[in-house]
Order: structure tokens, then sequence, then C-alpha cells
């Protein structure tokens, strides 16, 4: 992909439900490219802080918001130019639909669900992917989905400015500190 931006909406936190799942699709977010996590439902400020922290730790220039209308998100997405991309097992898969989102270069907003989408979703978005059309977790599918829409850039990509750095080994852990304070 081009420079375009790609953020993640995830619909629906329940902040005593949803904690680690939310995490855990912020974490991934990151790792495998995203700009950035719109969080909509609950105001969970102890996740966005516990994403913040991580970012400030291991580096990069991710971020992570909120807002409580997600609505007005999408229509001021699509008004601005931008492109949504809605991940659902009822979607066109993954492996035929994604090169022509590539294609495009415009901004893309990747909406990840939560208890119910609502059916606003399904038809404003632009596309509606299916990672397999098996229940699983949305997880797996913006993992899988940004994975393909990079072509595995992730694997190379330099989170600059963190403190620590994994060093890969092929047994043990070699963590590299950048600076004396870090954790």
């Amino acid at each position: 992909m081009d420079n375009s931006k790609v953020n993640v909406l995830r619909l629906d936190h329940r902040r005593v439900r949803d904690a680690r799942i939310t995490t855990h699709v912020c974490l991934t977010s990151r790792a495998f490219g995203a700009d950035k996590v719109i969080l909509s439902g609950d105001n969970d400020k102890k996740i966005i802080e516990n994403v913040r922290d991580v970012v400030k730790r291991w580096g990069g220039d991710f971020e992570v918001d909120y807002r409580k209308n997600w609505e007005n998100l999408l229509d001021e997405w699509k008004n601005s130019g931008g492109e949504i991309v809605h991940l659902t097992m009822y979607g066109e898969p993954v492996q035929e639909v994604t090169k022509k989102i590539k294609e495009s270069p415009k901004d893309k907003l990747v909406v990840v669900g939560g208890s119910r989408v609502p059916t606003k979703v399904y038809h404003e978005a632009d596309w509606n992917v299916s990672v397999t059309t098996q229940p699983h977790s949305e997880v797996a599918a913006l993992a899988i989905f940004l994975h393909t829409l990079f072509d595995g850039a992730e694997y190379d990509k330099d989170f600059e400015g963190g403190k620590l750095e994994v060093v890969p080994t092929a047994h043990g852990k070699k963590v590299l500190t950048h600076d004396k304070n870090a954790e």
C-alpha cells in the first residue's frame, strides 16, 4: 500500500467484559501496521493509557483514542474521502477482495465488531470482508486482514523511539534497553 492511513474502529467495547480482547485489537493493530485505533462503547481510560504506555516503551507513532459516537465517525470518514472496510464472516473472502482494496489510494477505516454489529455498518462499508466464513476471533481476522493488506511488510516494520527492543533468538529472551529508565 502507498501512504494512505489505516485506522481501526473497535465497536461496542464493554469495559468489564471486553478489556482483554480490546487490548489485543489495539496491540495487533499496532504490530501489524495500522496507524491508529479508535474505541467506541465504554470509555475505558485504562486501556487507552495501557496502549499509550506500550507505544512509549516499544516505539512507533501509533495512536489510540475514544469516540462515543461511531456512527458520526463513519459519516465523517466517508465525507472526508476515506473508505470503510468491515471485517465480518459474512463478507467477500479476504483472499479475493484485498487486491481491490489495496488498489485504492484512499485512507481506510477497518471496523471490527463487538457484541452485535449494527446493520448500518454493513451498509456504510465499502467492503465487507470475511476471513473464513466461520465464527472466530476479531483479533485473528484483523491480523490476517492487515497482513494481507500490507503484503507482510509488518515483519520489517521499524518501531522507532522505543525504550525496549526484542532481539530475535532461537532460545531464551534478549531485550535491548535504549533508555536507562525503561521498565
